[in-house]
């Protein structure tokens, strides 16, 4: 059987990255792992201050496309799938890997965050993956798959993780009801939930040396995730593999979410 099995399993599929802040992104070992299965790619910067840090890694990957996008200022999204259909025409996946709350908001008490906090919180963390489908979807006529990054949080209460709970909870449930809307068009939707890595997004939330140690000390594998560990789940659920699979929450954290 297995010499029957593709080698570059993703080759000729078309994807698009939103998210990449450095080397050390979630994102990043994505779009590695996508490009090590044969994908070509679409990547974003958030901005010219982040174009520095990313540049490089979209040479890396070969990116064709190389995108300013901020989901926060009118028609920049847009501007991305424009792009994209005019280079392809078409689109197989998408990774969504983008999350922000003011940083008063996401040290303080979920009681006292600021309307304004929280609004934005859901915005950038959950309405722009919302967006990110609605345009993707036209682009995938014949199928694909939608991915967007959760994190336990969600679930149960994680100490410090305050308004981000509340934010990926609503993430998590846009996941399943995108995945029953697409469904009959074979286009599958996850979110992705790892175990903390050290990001530059992790880095906001208080206290999180002692995350990182209690998760690794407690996950049946014995230790944290890398981005590459789950770059490789990810990518291996953007294949024809996993056509049938949709509208999962897929946990890469060594086993930690079964403790309860």
């Amino acid at each position: 059987m297995t010499e029957h099995l593709p080698t570059y399993p993703l080759m000729g599929k078309k994807g698009l990255i939103l998210g990449i802040a450095n080397e050390q992104s979630i994102a990043y070992g994505c779009a590695r792992a996508f490009r090590i299965l044969g994908a070509e790619l679409a990547v974003s910067y958030l901005n010219e201050k982040a174009r520095q840090y990313v540049e490089p890694l979209a040479d890396e990957l070969e990116a064709s496309l190389f995108l300013p996008c901020d989901v926060r200022l009118p028609g920049q999204l847009e501007a991305v799938f424009k792009a994209i259909e005019e280079k392809w025409g078409k689109l197989d996946f998408a990774l969504h890997a983008i999350a922000y709350a003011p940083k008063e908001d996401l040290h303080g008490r979920l009681a006292d965050c600021s309307r304004d906090g929280f609004l934005s919180a859901m915005e950038v963390s959950c309405y722009s993956f919302i967006r990110m489908a609605h345009f993707a979807e036209p682009l995938m006529p014949d199928g694909g798959a939608l991915f967007t990054m959760s994190y336990y949080g969600a679930e149960k209460v994680i100490e410090h993780y305050n308004v981000m709970g509340p934010v990926k909870a609503a993430l998590e449930s846009a996941v399943r009801y995108l995945a029953y809307e697409f469904g009959s068009k074979g286009i599958r939707v996850h979110a992705i939930s790892p175990g903390p890595i050290r990001t530059r997004a992790a880095s906001g939330i208080a206290h999180f040396d002692t995350l990182m140690e209690q998760a690794a000390s407690r996950a049946p594998a014995g230790r944290c995730v890398t981005i590459e560990d789950v770059g490789a789940a990810t990518a291996v659920l953007a294949t024809d593999y996993a056509k049938l699979i949709t509208g999962e929450t897929v946990y890469v954290d060594g086993g930690y979410h079964i403790l309860g």
